[in-house]
């Protein structure tokens, strides 16, 4: 593992030292790459979410009942 040095604010630094004495971490080090792995999935999923919006934006509007969509999105579900 690389070896960073790094500054908090002092609220930042705080809540760490708080989060560490509280036993949830044993140490800022395991903390912070704890928030990095969480940061990191979810952007996948912010990803993931975006690309579904675009490719709806793409397919254009539809004339179907609020009912009728929600029919099919239950049906490929269970497919």
């Amino acid at each position: 593992m690389s070896r960073q040095s790094i500054t908090f604010t002092k609220p930042n630094d705080e809540w760490l030292k708080s989060q560490v004495e509280s036993n949830e971490y044993s140490s800022k080090s395991e903390l912070v790459n704890d928030l990095i792995r969480q940061a990191r999935k979810q952007q996948v999923e912010v990803d993931w979410i975006r690309a579904k919006i675009e490719k709806a934006e793409e397919s254009g509007f539809t004339n179907n009942s609020k009912e009728s969509i929600l029919a099919k999105s239950k049906s490929l579900l269970n497919d």
